[in-house]
């Protein structure tokens, strides 16, 4: 895997060992990154939450096209370990950067020096979206999550539908939902009370 563009760009990164984990591809990160360049008008000074960090990759993206910093929540050890050798060698120190080795379904997350702005959700295929969506929504309503983030929530595509209705429940709208391959994007932002 390869960062696509930005001060990053071409810099190989790993991914975890085993099949716990599932890369985002380097072509549905630059398809993704892409619709949220003009959904967002760029990303300086994002505040990005990668919530099932894996490898790091999309929120090493993000830092790589301008995002401020970036919270990678990772609960499996291997995972975590590869994600922290990732930031290691594309120089992302921890003002930038930091790796938490915790369950983002369990327990607090922790907060960056502003809400994030910038959620990516890829959790295991088997998780499901009404839980996924619950966690996040009570963020926005703690203001941990600001709320007018956008959230990218990368999902298998036979679950899009699953995700939509979960994403109505707990009130996010959905800004787009796209398709690459067996993986479904849906992009949500909060609803305004």
């Amino acid at each position: 895997m390869r960062i696509v563009a930005g001060s990053l760009r071409g810099k190989a990164i790993q991914a975890p060992d085993g099949r716990d984990t599932r890369p985002t591809t380097d072509r549905v990160r630059e398809a993704l990154f892409s619709s949220l360049y003009s959904l967002r008008g760029g990303f300086e000074d994002a505040v990005v939450l990668d919530a099932f960090a894996g490898s790091g990759a999309l929120g090493i993206e993000a830092l790589s096209r301008g995002a401020s910093q970036a919270v990678f929540y990772e609960r499996d050890a291997k995972a975590a370990a590869t994600l922290a050798r990732n930031l290691e060698a594309c120089k992302l120190g921890p003002s930038a950067a930091r790796v938490v080795k915790r369950d983002v379904m369990h327990g607090a997350v922790s907060r960056a020096d502003v809400p994030y702005d910038l959620v990516f959700l890829d959790p295991p295929y088997a998780f499901d979206a009404d839980e996924v969506l619950s966690m996040v929504s009570a963020l926005v309503g703690d203001g941990i999550v600001a709320g007018d983030a956008i959230v990218v929530y990368e999902h298998a595509h036979a679950d899009g539908q699953r995700v939509a209705m979960a994403a109505s429940d707990r009130r996010f709208a959905v800004v787009s939902a796209k398709k690459y391959g067996k993986t479904g994007v849906t992009v949500l932002s909060p609803e305004r009370p």
